[in-house]
């Protein structure tokens, strides 16, 4: 965590107007479906600039001083704008957990949006970015913790991909995981990654954590994975990333 990270409490007005960042982004909304149910489980908030720039031109900007702010920019701007396009579903919010000095006061903006916007707290999913390298995996349980206590629910992203891996899941539970699209690439073409994929449902299935399989791209992929039990999904195969809006699902 960076020692000269800003750390002034920022309201929800001020994360509408920019949150002081001098750049302006909002959010693109991806599906995740569940194709047992044939419904829609949530959408994921994903960055974008005001011209569809993508997600790694605005993180780009992000260091040590506007960690915080933009983290907690991106909460305020999720909700508002799952709540301006009709989002019934859970919305899945990506943070960063470097960017959380405090779970008690760094949630205050979120829930201070969600009765602004009218958007309820339970329907709200927090991803980790498994990616985004952990010093304190003790800081990280009691954001967790503190998150699951409050009514949120709990996702780490990308997992496989990361520095922690299993690790995560020794320390502490969250309520979903999502493979990383490394894992689910042609994995109807590949024993390795099929097995280690298999391996990690029956450890979540143990834990009781339900699995996202993000990244699909092909018929061949779904196939493969919902033979292991996997019934939530994301990916190109069903719909791309819409812009400030939900997108029409295919295949469903």
């Amino acid at each position: 965590m960076g020692q000269h990270q800003d750390h002034q409490a920022v309201n929800c007005a001020e994360c509408q107007n920019g949150a002081g960042l001098g750049f302006e982004f909002t959010m693109a909304f991806q599906p995740i479906v569940n194709t047992t149910s044939k419904e829609i489980f949530a959408q994921e908030a994903l960055v974008r600039g005001m011209n569809e720039e993508p997600a790694c031109e605005i993180l780009g900007r992000i260091n040590d001083q506007n960690r915080y702010r933009f983290d907690q920019a991106c909460r305020v701007k999720a909700v508002q704008l799952a709540a301006k396009i009709g989002i019934k579903s859970f919305i899945s919010i990506n943070f960063l957990p470097n960017a959380v000095y405090s779970p008690e006061l760094c949630i205050r903006t979120t829930i201070e949006a969600a009765e602004t916007f009218g958007f309820p707290i339970d329907r709200i999913i927090f991803e980790i970015t498994e990616g985004e390298k952990i010093e304190d995996h003790a800081h990280l349980r009691r954001i967790i913790q503190y998150y699951r206590q409050t009514g949120f629910l709990t996702a780490i992203d990308d997992f496989g991909a990361g520095y922690s891996g299993l690790n995560l899941l020794a320390d502490f539970q969250t309520d979903l995981v999502k493979l990383d699209l490394g894992l689910i690439r042609h994995i109807d073409q590949n024993k390795g990654r099929q097995a280690i994929v298999k391996g990690i449902v029956q450890v979540c299935n143990e834990l009781e954590i339900r699995v996202i399989a993000e990244g699909v791209e092909t018929y061949e992929e779904l196939a493969v994975l919902q033979s292991f039990g996997i019934e939530l999904f994301q990916g190109f195969y069903f719909a791309k990333p819409k812009f400030q809006n939900l997108a029409t699902v295919n295949n469903l």
